[in-house]
């Protein structure tokens, strides 16, 4: 990602002429949850950018080619209603056209594809909008996914889809600075979380449907578990939030294992783990088992202390993440490094 910033940022140069040019971090990563789609998400300053990693088989870069079409080739801002909200908070455009002459052709010819059946690898557009760009989140299908920017006010959350390059606004006005976001697994249902609460939105009803209470002065972090009924929440103060969506809207059970404050939480997609990572330099990896008998709560038992990370700065372990099929855990520090943890 590094090695595309210096092209991001020299889109962005157009836009603020008269702006100090420094080099944008990279403030978050995601890769396509849909096997089919071999694409991730990238978050760089104001603009979240679409990447296409080259490395499809035969059947999958036909798939990806066909997702990636109507973004490696949209035109004056996306196809977006122009009276719509959406329309001033977001502006997509095609970095494809810019580094060929053939704008009907998705393959990018100074960038080879990792696989031999890869049609494009690199950059693929960018979405700029108002607000520097914090947190993006895929829908598990591959296809939409939401950009948050806390400090863009109605504006926090935005809606995208891929296969179109259309953006929505589902908000008005938003109650509180928006931290994170994320898609029921099954339902359309958008967790949306501020500071203190998690808001849970039904996106076709357009309306709220519930509202938890974590009790943190700061959340960092969010994560669904695949069955939709269960959330974790993380925060600055150092407490980790269960939350069963079954029984009421304040916690489950509240964890305070950590020393100091929590970057990341999740839950593994297949086997029943879940951890937290936090600026002691630590993961903590728990067995979350979640009964089909809705009667059982769940049970939540400490498994391991993974430990690796310096703290630099009073910054540890920042982010992880579980591999999506074997019981491994990826995570990275502000040393950095990132570390391979194997069958917990």
């Amino acid at each position: 990602v590094d090695h595309h910033d210096e092209l991001f940022h020299s889109q962005n140069d157009k836009s603020q002429q008269g702006e100090p040019q420094t080099k944008k971090p990279v403030s978050s990563l995601e890769w396509n949850p849909n096997r089919s789609h071999h694409c991730l998400l990238a978050t760089i300053g104001k603009c979240a950018i679409v990447i296409s990693t080259g490395t499809g088989g035969p059947d999958d870069s036909e798939l990806t080619d066909a997702l990636l079409s109507a973004a490696s080739a949209c035109k004056h801002g996306g196809n977006i209603a122009p009276e719509s909200r959406a329309a001033k908070a977001v502006k997509w455009t095609s970095l494809q056209h810019k580094k060929s002459s053939k704008s009907s052709s998705n393959v990018n010819a100074n960038t080879p594809p990792i696989s031999a059946y890869g049609t494009a690898s690199g950059p693929i557009c960018l979405l700029r909008t108002n607000r520097e760009c914090t947190h993006v989140q895929w829908h598990r299908k591959g296809d939409y996914f939401v950009t948050v920017s806390p400090k863009a006010g109605a504006a926090a959350v935005l809606i995208h889809q891929l296969s179109k390059a259309a953006s929505q606004q589902p908000f008005g006005k938003v109650k509180g600075e928006i931290q994170l976001a994320c898609f029921h697994p099954q339902k359309p249902f958008l967790f949306v979380a501020s500071k203190e609460h998690v808001r849970v939105y039904h996106l076709v009803k357009q309306m709220m449907v519930k509202r938890l209470m974590s009790g943190c002065r700061h959340i960092s972090s969010l994560d669904v578990h695949g069955s939709g009924d269960h959330v974790v929440v993380g925060s600055l103060d150092r407490r980790l939030v269960w939350f069963d969506l079954d029984l009421a809207n304040t916690p489950y059970k509240t964890l305070k294992y950590h020393e100091r404050a929590l970057r990341s939480v999740g839950f593994h997609p297949r086997y029943p783990l879940m951890a937290s990572a936090s600026d002691d330099g630590s993961i903590h990896v728990f067995h979350s088992m979640i009964y089909s008998d809705l009667m059982r709560n769940p049970l939540i038992v400490p498994v391991k202390v993974l430990r690796g990370h310096n703290v630099v700065n009073s910054l540890g372990t920042l982010a992880m993440v579980f591999h999506p099929t074997q019981p491994w855990l990826f995570s990275a520090g502000a040393d950095g490094k990132i570390h391979l943890f194997q069958d917990l």
